[in-house]
């Protein structure tokens, strides 16, 4: 029976064996500096470069974009304004038909006449 037990404890050391020398192996790998974490972590390095400086450059164009937005919106508020204003005045000014209207009933009702007094013959002034 000790026997037995002492076949069993050096199979499991052995097994512990062989499976410490493997670990150990994929632990040098994977801390390899060309191959491992390191290759992982330089790429990762130079990735977030990358990626600053595309933060940065995207931040420059927008700045000019919200800018240039701005110097139009002014510019288009102007001319809103200016057509605002247009708009009002045209409502000042009869449309041909009305003045047509008025022409043709003048010309049927016949003549008119009116006199006008010179301030100077009366005194007013």
């Amino acid at each position: 029976m000790s026997l037995v037990s002492d076949l069993f404890l050096v199979a499991g050391a052995l097994a512990a064996g062989f499976y410490c020398y493997i670990l150990s192996r994929r632990l040098s790998a994977l801390t390899d500096a060309e191959s491992g974490v390191g290759k992982v972590v330089g790429t990762l390095s130079k990735q977030v470069d990358d990626l600053n400086n595309s933060i940065q450059i995207a931040c420059t164009e927008a700045d000019a974009s919200s800018s240039a937005l701005t110097e139009l919106t002014l510019r288009a508020e102007g001319v809103a304004q200016r057509l605002e204003l247009m708009v009002a005045s045209m409502h000042d000014i009869p449309e041909p038909k009305d003045e047509m209207v008025l022409q043709t009933k003048a010309r049927t009702e016949g003549p008119v006449f009116s006199t006008r007094i010179k301030a100077e013959k009366t005194g007013f002034q």
